[in-house]
This record gives structure tokens, sequence and C-alpha cells, in this order.
């Protein structure tokens, strides 16, 4: 059995690094099922959708344990090589394999021969490399058609080993989810799908001369396999819907977790897929054609009942479980006077910490400023959380640098302390801006009025009930939602299962604890989304 190339120092430094990165820059990332994943020397190309560029490749490789996969070897497009930049030296230095893109090329030519003969030696040694089918980093929801390359590679290497008995080739897919890909402490899910194994024997059909249509076959698999574990939608109208259905079917927060959200998000949004369906069905129904149905109708009525709901709970800036469970004029007094002092006292004891997050903070708005007025939303959004990885690590060093240096002295307890302050800050920031928040919204609460508070629980609540039915029996999923969530999943999942656990997750040093999977670094909750037009 092949051992797998030897592992590079700067991937290992690489790993390591961007680990720590990773972790500060996202709140929360939940890997699941790692031991789907092949151990090192079986051959194995890794497939993830790809809707957050060089992010993507980063999450992979420091999510796949090293007691797994020595390396990964990644691919990224040929246009990010040769520069005198650290993302090119970074990619480089990893081992990284470049793609040749059409549309990078005037002529549209790109010979990629030569890149295909390194995978597949890779391959034969037994390494793991990385690829991404769609071809390009996407901001739109929509997972894009796969390119058949995979497939194309899974079958030369399978017929240049053909007469070898013992030769077998894994693609292990992964889905990738991210709550808010761009934005400071939002959170990642990453699930690994089981792997499907490949040999000269048990797979003929993909032996050279292979028959076109096994090729788009196995590509067709692949995208269903990504695609059925991560929200995959025609558009972010249904994803901000599908969100507002699954906290209303089962609003227990990150009492649920993440991994379970991600999923139930995504059965909504497969139902209003069919409900774009029945409202084309609509649109063109005339006294000759089949109309809609009565489901159908009813579909299409829901997400219209929940797409105004939202609006209106944006509009007044409340959130839909105050709604469900309303407090008394005494009680939002009362917590309003907690939440404020509590956010005074944070932000007081952070004022230390933030003159060291202050470069950090504006050398990334500024970086990212500059960088969105480079192209349309649809264009550039996916690299915005390189951008602010990139130079929040740079941005990052050189204050703790700058701060060894101004205490030379002291210089062995700086180089602990100042990286242990920032940490600690940016926990005692998070929970302020979390009281600020829930101050702020009690403070709308107080504005928005009896009658209308009473309308908008009328309305929540036959949505509610809408939204059972359509769960329950529609979709298939469980009738006690509450109680089934609770208990299903792991601590190993990211999520807080009893109420003594979230009262001490709010004074962890590891991480927060969040009231919701949808919370950012921000003093308003994230519900929306850009319009990809601009």
């Amino acid at each position: 059995m092949p051992e797998g190339s030897p592992t590079p120092w700067s991937y290992l430094l690489i790993r390591l690094l961007f680990k720590f990165v990773l972790k500060i820059f996202y709140g929360t990332i939940v890997v699941e099922n790692t031991e789907y994943i092949p151990k090192t020397g079986q051959p194995c190309i890794v497939c993830a959708n790809h809707s957050n560029s060089l992010t993507d490749a980063l999450l992979l490789v420091t999510s796949i344990p090293s007691s797994a996969r020595n390396m990964l070897r990644l691919t990224a497009k040929s246009t990010q090589f040769g520069h005198k930049t650290f993302t090119s030296w970074l990619i480089e230095s990893a081992g990284t394999v470049p793609i040749k893109r059409r549309k990078d090329f005037a002529d549209g030519n790109a010979d990629n021969s030569d890149v295909m003969d390194k995978l597949m030696e890779a391959l034969e040694l037994g390494d793991a490399i990385c690829l991404f089918p769609e071809g390009m980093s996407r901001f739109h929801p929509t997972i894009a058609p796969l390119k058949t390359g995979v497939a194309r590679i899974v079958s030369d290497v399978l017929t240049r080993n053909r007469d070898n008995p013992d030769f077998s080739i894994s693609i292990l897919t992964c889905s990738v989810t991210y709550m808010h890909r761009q934005h400071f402490r939002s959170d990642v899910l990453v699930t690994f799908n089981p792997p499907t194994i490949f040999s000269p024997k048990n797979n003929p059909e993909l032996l050279a001369p292979v028959d076109y249509n096994q090729i788009r076959s196995l590509t067709a698999q692949m995208h269903h396999q990504i695609s059925s574990r991560t929200i995959d939608s025609p558009s972010w109208d249904f994803v901000r819907s599908a969100k507002l259905a699954s906290r209303i079917y089962v609003p227990l927060g990150t009492r649920m977790s993440l991994g379970d959200y991600v999923r139930v998000t995504r059965t909504f949004v497969e139902a209003f897929k069919a409900s774009e369906d029945a409202q084309n069905k609509i649109a063109s129904a005339d006294g000759e054609s089949v109309g809609p149905t009565r489901e159908d109708m009813e579909l299409v009525q829901l997400h219209h009942g929940l797409k105004e709901y939202q609006d209106q709970l944006v509009r007044w800036g409340v959130k839909d479980d105050r709604i469900r469970r309303p407090l008394s004029r005494r009680t939002i007094f009362t917590r309003m006077l907690i939440r404020l002092t509590w956010f005074c006292c944070l932000f007081t004891i952070s004022l230390p910490g933030l003159t060291l997050w202050t470069p950090v903070f504006a050398t990334t708005f500024y970086a990212v400023h500059n960088f969105k007025k480079s192209g349309p939303i649809w264009d550039t959004w996916d690299e915005i959380a390189q951008y602010k990885l990139i130079y929040g690590l740079f941005s990052g060093l050189c204050v703790w640098l700058g701060a060894v240096l101004l205490t030379l002295p002291f210089a062995p307890i700086t180089i602990i302390l100042v990286p242990s302050l920032m940490w600690m800050t940016l926990r005692w920031l998070e929970d302020a801006v979390s009281a600020f928040r829930a101050f702020a919204a009690l403070v709308r609460l107080l504005k928005v009025g009896k009658p209308t508070l009473k309308e908008m629980r009328e309305r929540r609540a036959d949505l509610h009930s809408r939204v059972m039915n359509l769960a329950v029996q529609t979709l298939g999923l469980p009738t006690n939602p509450e109680t089934y969530f609770l208990e299903n999943g792991g601590k190993e999942k990211g999520r807080v299962r009893s109420r003594w656990e979230s009262g001490a997750k709010y004074f962890s040093v590891r991480r927060r604890r969040k009231r919701d999977w949808n919370e950012t670094l921000r003093l308003y909750d994230k519900v929306d989304y850009p319009d990809e037009g601009q």
C-alpha cells in the first residue's frame, strides 16, 4: 500500500497558522463525520462546494485531522500563482497545483494535461487531492453545475492502474455551509459524506474507452451528495424564509445542533423550491391548461406569509422569539437595565484590549471597503472572508510584534500577554455587543405597541400552524421537534444542551454562548442578504 508524500514544513505551518486564524474569525466551526475520511496512503479526491474562495480550501485543510491524512494537496486557479504577494506564496509553498481556466486566457485555450498527470501521480502515491468541481467560487446560494473533471481523473487513474488488482481510489464529498460566510464570528458547518470507492475490478465501466454517460452519471451523483447536506437554494429569498420557518418549527436556538439546524433549513428550502414551480403554474394557468393544485397554492401562500412576517420583524427590529414569548413591560424595563449595565461593564474592561484590536479592525475594514468597489456583488463577495483573514492575520501579527518591541525589557511576558489580552478582549466584546443588541431590541419592542404586537402574535400563530402542517404532514419532520432535537446530537456538534450549560458557556473562555446560529459580531441581527444585481 502506498504511504503518501511527505508533508512539507510549509504545509504544517499553514495548517497550524490558519487553524488558529479560522477559529478567531468564525465563532463555531463544527466538523461532522471525520470517520469517513480515508487514511493516508489511500488515494482520495476530496470534493466540496465552493462559495468562499480561498477560505474553502483553508477550512478543508484544517478540518481534516492530521491523524487521518498527513496532507491535502490543493488546487487553485493559475492566475493566483507567480505574484509577489502573501496569497501567492501561501498557495505555492503548500504544494498547490495550478489549474488553468479558459476564461482567464484571451484565446480561450487552457491546456491542463500536465496538471492532470501531476494529480494522477499524487493519487498513485496515496495522496489526497482537493478539487472544487464547480470550477469557480460563487456568492449565489445555488451550487453551480459540476464540471466532469473529477470523474475523468478517476477514469484516467483507474485506466492507468487497470492491471493492479489492489488499486482503488475514493471520492470523498464534503458539504460546507456558512451561516454568514463573510461576517466576523459567524458559524460554519463542515460535513463529510460517505466516500465512494472505485477500483478497476469493480468499476470496469470507468476504464478506457469509457462511455461519457458514465462520466456524467458519476458527476451527477457527486452533485446530489454535496447538495443534500447543505443549503442549495435558487435565491437568497428562499434561504431567508426557510431560516424563519426553521425558527418557528423548532425554536431551540443553539440548544439544537448546527448540523440539525442546517438540515432542517435545507428541508424547508427544498419545499420552497417546489413553491417556485407552483408559482410558475399559477402564472401560466389558463382555461385549457392544468392549473396549480391546492397544495401548490398553500405552499405559495405560506412562502409569501413568511416573507411578509419577516419583513415586519425587520421593520420593527424585533426577533420572532419575542413574539412567541411576550414580555410584560415591567420585565422589559428590568431586562433593559440589566443588559445596559452589563454592556457598560464589559465594554469598560474591553477598552485596553480594544487599543490592540483597533488597527486590525481598521485595516480589514479599509481593505474590504476598497475591494468591494472592484466589482459587482456576485463577483467579489465570495472573497471578502479571504481578504479579512489575510489582512487580519498580517495586521494582528504587526500589532503583536509592535507591542513586543515597545516592551522589549519585558518581551518574554508580552509575547504571551498580548495575544491572551486580545483573545479575552474579543470574548468580552462579543458579550458586550450581544448585551447591547438585546438592549436595543427591547427598546424597539416597547415602541411596537400592544395592538401591533397582538396582530403579530396572531399572524405568527397562523404561520406556526401552517409550518407545522408542512413539516410533519408533507416533509416528514418530527412531530415533537423541541424534544427530538434537544435529545439528538452531542456536544461535539457545537450545541448547548441544557440551561445550566447555557449559563456556563456565557463565561466560557473558549466560545461564547449564542442565542441562535444566525448571530454575528454586529449590533443587529443578520437576516437579510444583499441584492446580487448591484
